[in-house]
């Protein structure tokens, strides 16, 4: 863990027992901040206790005790209600992405064996569509007013000696078994049903944490899919384990009001978000006239860092009030992020923090400290996780194992797929990557998208997309392997779409496709000079429509490689 110590972390024995410590310890601070009729209202973390006994103690009433309920819809108080009063003993909660079809929707509800569904109003005409094929669920229940009136009632109820209200506090809790549910399809198409205990998630929780200092003054925008156990275990159990505030932001393009509005400190994202807030600034100081300035200032921070003075904030007091003024460090995860962005970021003064992990891990396995931090790195292993390479190469990459407390009990009614990736304790990640000798591990890529020459060389598409986006010129890229029959070998090709606006200002607003596909082939012939011969990209073609994504921005190549 390099030079430091690991910092303090509260012991927490389940999920329950973090929900009503946090809310006694923090009880009078904001837990969230809500955009209501234009304007942010607090709930308070006294607030948020009461909330969760009501509706906790109404779900006992109407027997759903032991039993599976679904939540749908987008990140907001709700939500995150209806998912601590099911965890705090009650039974399972089954997070559905509100972006899936009606009809995937029913057949999750169907594996799930879900017996309630709590809606959002903007998910509840497709979760009524998805029900009908769902004769598991027996209720669905609206958060714009039906949620809201069992709250009221529940309220009622635990301030009076009623049964109902004594039993979901006493309600028992096994640590050791499933208390979520998660359905991952990641980048594959195949849903698969991930089994997380109190274990899991609690050990996560205290692990990471250890590692990033997070300030009960922190205001986290909250902007990533909430059923997501990225954002939901780092964006929203996280912060309310450190007695921080969840703000939930109104949408991609309002990122920056709501940063200013909220007085957010952090953001959870995925590296596509970062890299193109990054290169808008670029963009920005580019048009503006302003870019020489802005490196020449860079320049004389870098030199006075060395000299242990930083005017960070001071020099580039323009740029943190784009962010609202008390914006101060991004964590990036899902995939790996550009470190040139990350080292761009923190020359302006914001720190730009890369962790590791899938939803079978709870989901952090890797992270890089505050202190102690590789840009091209996803992080150490947290406190009480090894991290080994399986069948290492010549260079050193293999497949990345993990073992721990926050791996999963695995896969829903789906032995043969739990067998396939959980082997004597260790978790079989899929992933690609080797380990330097401070213990930092560095992630190469998938292994089912490794593309192999002939030659027995493995090209790793995510490397050569991580060069073509930092094209100008490029927005997102995808690399595939074709054989090609003349040259007897796997040439590689990429799929680019364009920054239309970088484009358009070096070509014109009235551009040719001729002078574009040279434009972008002289950045490709500049850039596969700096590669060997068997990474270069050989052929291109521009793409006019957007690649299919999951939710957290990942492409899915299962589909775009057909």
């Amino acid at each position: 863990m390099g030079n430091y110590e690991l910092y303090e972390s509260r012991h927490i024995v389940d999920l329950r027992d973090m929900f009503e410590s946090s809310c006694a310890m923090f009880s009078e601070r904001t837990a969230f901040l809500s955009k209501v009729d234009g304007t942010y209202r607090p709930t308070l973390y006294r607030e948020f206790w009461r909330d969760i006994c009501s509706l906790g103690t109404m779900f006992v009433k109407e027997g759903f005790t032991g039993k599976k309920i679904a939540v749908v819809g987008e990140a907001c108080y709700e939500w995150a209600l209806t998912y601590a009063a099911v965890v705090s003993g009650l039974g399972v909660i089954v997070p559905i992405d509100k972006e899936l079809p009606a009809e995937e929707i029913a057949n999750l509800l169907c594996i799930a064996e879900a017996e309630a569904v709590v809606s959002t109003p903007k998910s509840e005409e497709k979760i009524r569509t998805a029900v009908q094929s769902a004769p598991c669920v027996k209720r669905i229940i609206n958060t714009a007013d039906e949620l809201h009136a069992l709250i009221k009632k529940g309220a009622e109820l635990a301030d009076s000696t009623d049964e109902a209200a004594k039993a979901f506090k006493e309600l028992p809790i096994d640590c050791e078994k499933m208390a979520v549910l998660l359905f991952t399809s990641g980048t594959t198409g195949v849903a698969k049903g991930v089994m997380l205990s109190h274990k899991n998630i609690c050990t996560n929780l205290e692990a990471m944490t250890q590692m990033l200092y997070i300030y009960k003054e922190d205001v986290f925008l909250s902007v990533l899919p909430i059923h997501h156990t990225y954002e939901c275990t780092c964006g929203y159990l996280c912060p309310i384990y450190r007695g921080s505030t969840v703000a939930y932001s109104e949408g991609l393009r309002r990122i920056l009001k709501n940063m200013e509005e909220t007085k957010a400190t952090m953001m959870l994202a995925v590296p596509l978000l970062v890299e193109n807030i990054y290169k808008n600034l670029w963009k920005q100081a580019e048009k503006t006239g302003q870019a020489k300035k802005l490196r020449k200032a860079i320049a004389l921070s870098n030199f006075l860092l060395k000299l242990g003075i930083d005017k960070r904030k001071k020099l580039f007091a323009s740029i943190h009030q784009k962010f609202g003024g008390h914006f101060r460090m991004f964590v990036a995860g899902a995939a790996a992020i550009d470190p040139n962005v990350s080292r761009g970021f923190r020359e302006l003064g914001i720190n730009v923090f890369q962790g590791y992990g899938m939803t079978e891990c709870a989901p952090i396995g890797a992270l890089n400290r505050d202190r102690f931090f590789r840009d091209d790195s996803i992080g150490l292993p947290l406190p009480g996780v090894e991290i080994r390479i399986d069948s290492p190469d010549s260079e050193g990459n293999g497949e990345i194992c993990l073992k721990g407390g926050n791996v999963m009990i695995g896969y829903y009614k789906n032995e043969e797929a739990t067998a396939q990736v959980l082997r004597d304790g260790w978790l079989y990640t899929g992933d690609v990557g080797h380990i330097d000798e401070d213990g930092f591990v560095y992630l190469t890529g998938r292994k089912k998208n490794v593309i192999v020459t002939k030659n027995g060389k493995n090209v790793f598409p995510e490397e050569i997309e991580t060069y073509l986006n930092r094209i100008l010129y490029v927005s997102e890229s995808l690399i595939t392997g074709r054989f090609d029959s003349r040259e007897d070998d796997v040439v590689i090709a990429a799929q680019i779409i364009i920054d239309k606006d970088a484009v358009a200002e070096k070509l014109g607003a009235t551009y040719e496709d001729d002078a574009l596909h040279e434009l972008i082939q002289g950045e490709i012939d500049k850039l596969n000079i700096s590669l060997p011969a068997y990474k270069r990209v050989t052929e291109f073609s521009i793409r006019t429509e957007a690649f299919h994504k999951t939710t957290t921005q990942k492409i899915k190549r299962h589909l775009e490689n057909k």
